[in-house]
């Protein structure tokens, strides 16, 4: 299985629809990771069957999956990447993770790798870069 690409941002998920629109005008995928919880309540219901040590609980409705799984010990990045976003080209992580940094600025993007010079995108040209297998080197 191919690993997504990873980018580490700040802003909230809203900033990033330019990019996910054109990610998905040529069929590429993004997903969303939210490091080190966001302090949401989860459904009295999954938190009772997650508290009892079940495998995972999911809540289904209009439009969406709720799932909640417990843990033991610290998330595993691999782990994750694997589980929750197979097909993904992209995941855009929010919190402390290992990756270059994106940031929208003005009406484009910056991709900031360690040991190597910013570059900066449209959404469209960043979208295609996905495509690459290291398309920040």
């Amino acid at each position: 299985m191919k690993s997504p690409h990873l980018l580490r941002v700040e802003d909230p998920p809203e900033r990033f629809a330019p990019l996910i629109e054109a990610a998905r005008a040529l069929g590429l995928r993004i997903g969303w990771l939210e490091l080190g919880g966001t302090g949401h309540p989860v459904p009295p219901v999954l938190e009772a069957a997650a508290g009892l040590g079940v495998l995972r609980a999911v809540e289904v409705g209009e439009g969406r999956t709720v799932a909640v799984k417990p843990l033991r010990g610290a998330p595993v990045l691999k782990d994750l990447l694997r589980e929750h976003f197979r097909g993904c080209a992209l995941v855009l992580v929010r919190g402390e993770v290992e990756a270059p940094w994106l940031r929208p600025e003005g009406g484009s993007w910056v991709v900031a790798a360690p040991g190597a010079a910013s570059r900066s995108y449209t959404a469209e040209k960043l979208a295609e870069a996905l495509r690459k297998p290291h398309p920040w080197d």
